[in-house]
């Protein structure tokens, strides 16, 4: 079974769910998204959004395919270009950080870690372009309750379970976060630690025949890859 992430792009952004594909709550304020559900096609201020933000901001969607078929995707940006972000009880999102918009793994395909594989994707992209954090507003009853905002959050429990934590709780949307610092920290801290067992090593142990390709422990060098 293989595994592909791609960015959002205008092409990709057809491989959405119909509904996610034609849905506009985060990307419009809520007078300018009645208006364009009225309308009738509110795909193009969905695809309008997205060659703006990628114009002016850059990547803004990761999609992840299992065996060519689109499995799940997920959209981020900054809460400046997300009116609905400041309409939430626990809002405003931080000044330092992303907003993960919506993330949906198709039910076909659930269960299989994707979700935390399109988390992984995002915050290696928003890392190399120095955000500090990523933090979304949870669905603390998802699937509980049908209305306007079933399936444009994710629950709650997803993102505690891949390393987010709550900074602002509230009984229906928790807001909540995941510190970019702290998984560079720990692969700083990781590195640092096999510099030092590697300076450490004993010069002529690496030297002798019997030992080549190995730490003065006996511990092969490929075990730490």
């Amino acid at each position: 079974m293989s595994r592909r992430i791609v960015n959002l792009t205008l092409d990709t952004l057809e491989d959405l769910p119909r509904r996610c594909r034609q849905c506009v709550y985060w990307e419009l304020d809520p007078v300018a998204a009645e208006r364009a559900c009225a309308a009738g096609d509110p795909g193009l201020e969905k695809e309008a959004w997205v060659s703006q933000t990628l114009l002016e901001w850059g990547s803004c969607g990761k999609l992840i395919y299992v065996d060519g078929m689109p499995a799940g995707f997920a959209l981020y940006a900054p809460p400046a270009y997300a009116p609905r972000s400041m309409a939430f009880p626990t809002s405003p999102i931080s000044a330092d950080a992303v907003l993960l918009m919506s993330a949906h793994v198709v039910p076909s395909f659930a269960g299989g870690g994707l979700g935390r594989m399109l988390i992984q994707g995002i915050a290696r992209d928003v890392t190399k372009r120095g955000i500090r954090a990523i933090e979304a507003f949870g669905d603390a009853k998802f699937g509980d309750q049908v209305d306007e905002l079933s399936g444009c959050l994710a629950p709650a429990d997803f993102f505690l379970a891949v390393g987010f934590k709550t900074i602002r709780p509230h009984p229906r949307f928790p807001r909540v976060r995941l510190e970019l610092r702290t998984a560079l920290s720990w692969k700083s801290d990781v590195e640092y630690a096999l510099e030092k067992l590697l300076g450490s090593m004993n010069p002529d142990a690496i030297l002798r025949p019997a030992t080549r390709g190995m730490l003065s422990s006996g511990t092969p060098l490929d075990a730490l890859s």
